[in-house]
């Protein structure tokens, strides 16, 4: 039988699709309040998500819901360095963990997945991080893996224990990301002690082996970029690196590179395509004058990613929704825009990695499983020798 999961902060479904490709898990139920992702989600999984998991009406259909695994991609702006880095003190945003906190308490599901930028963890020096551990370890009673506890009774851990990259499970994207997995002491009693390993830091899969595997050989010419905009951004990065910053436009196929990675797909408009810039001559294209331009398609032959090559490089396209005949059923409902496309790509998880996370999870109720049954047969024998003993 499958574990029945719950996906909340859904996004399109990322997270989900991650632990569906195990064939161990079946979803049951989804919240996600975004109407775009939404659409998306509905259009791939067949069931509408639109719920707030903050509202009590849901938390009590959750609480009246049988699952196993909660899962939770939740918002990262309060924590991302894209962001305000307000943190819990965000109150649209950063308290949605509570929430989350507030059902776990409520259902007791046997195990917990979530998933948030790499700057969780070192957010306000640490603070954030160690609030979100004690809550699971102390107040709602799990065992969260990567934490041990030294001889003062201090949880032990470090940005190794969370922090994963999308480039070491077969996706050519540097994208660095922090997983929270935990168990129930409640359900699993001292045997979650024996879950020792740490989440898998690769797979050995390679989807594609570099950056130029997932580029389309040819892409419409509205993705070349204007001269004018190129411009700015050539001046935007001179400022920047007069001022000793790093920012700025990055070519990421740019000759010399053996092997390109893209890095990190954002949600937040230009900076996401800025930094993963494309040189690929096209003919004609150069000097090409386009209505949605103010100005002519620039020189250089620099274009930025399409949102099918998002798609790839986060494991939806080419791989997450592929049948057994390779046979592709990833695609967007025709009324969302490529803006959104990007918006709802960037927001996303890539695929692959939370599919390894879940094959571990799947390991760990194993091991659980096992020393279950040995403790009990080694009960067992225990009493039957006493049993005897007293016979004789």
């Amino acid at each position: 039988m499958a574990y029945k999961t719950i996906d909340l902060c859904a996004g399109i479904g990322g997270i989900r699709r991650g632990f569906e490709l195990t064939g161990a898990f079946e979803n049951v139920l989804s919240a996600e309040i975004d109407d775009y992702a939404c659409k998306t989600y509905e259009h791939l999984f067949g069931d509408n998500p639109k719920n707030d998991l903050t509202s009590e009406e849901f938390k009590e259909k959750i609480a009246n819901t049988e699952y196993d695994v909660l899962l939770a991609g939740f918002p990262c702006q309060a924590f991302s360095i894209a962001g305000k880095k307000l943190g819990f003190r965000d109150t649209t945003k950063g308290t949605i963990f509570f929430d989350i906190a507030d059902i776990i308490s409520r259902t007791n599901p046997r195990a917990v997945f979530l998933e948030n930028v790499e700057n969780l963890v070192s957010h306000d020096k640490g603070k954030t991080l160690k609030t979100i551990i004690t809550t699971l370890e102390d107040e709602l009673q799990y065992r969260v893996i990567g934490v041990t506890m030294d001889e003062d009774g201090e949880y032990k851990y470090s940005l190794k224990s969370f922090v994963r990259n999308s480039k070491n499970f077969g996706l050519p994207q540097n994208r660095p990301r922090a997983y929270i997995m935990a168990f129930s002491k409640r359900m699993f009693g001292d045997v979650v002690r024996e879950l020792n390993d740490p989440l898998p830091f690769k797979r050995d899969e390679q989807i594609a082996d570099n950056l130029n595997d997932i580029l389309d050989p040819e892409v419409e010419d509205i993705y070349y970029m204007a001269q004018g905009y190129l411009d700015t951004l050539k001046k935007h990065k001179i400022r920047e690196k007069a001022k000793g910053n790093g920012f700025g436009y990055v070519i990421v196929n740019r000759e010399g590179i053996e092997h390109p990675i893209a890095n990190t797909l954002l949600a937040t408009g230009g900076s996401g395509k800025e930094r993963n810039l494309i040189y690929q001559p096209k003919e004609g294209v150069n000097g090409k004058k386009l209505p949605s331009k103010k100005t002519p398609l620039n020189s250089e032959s620099i274009r930025v990613m399409t949102p099918t090559e998002w798609g790839r490089l986060q494991g939806f396209i080419n791989y997450g929704f592929l049948d057994e005949n390779g046979v592709e059923h990833f695609s967007f409902p025709h009324e969302i825009t490529r803006a959104q496309q990007y918006k709802q790509f960037g927001n996303s998880v890539t695929i692959p990695v939370v599919e390894s996370m879940a094959h571990f999870m799947l390991d760990c109720f194993e091991t659980m499983s096992k020393y279950t049954n040995e403790l009990v047969i080694n009960m067992a024998k225990n009493k039957e020798y006493i049993t005897k003993k007293r016979y004789y």
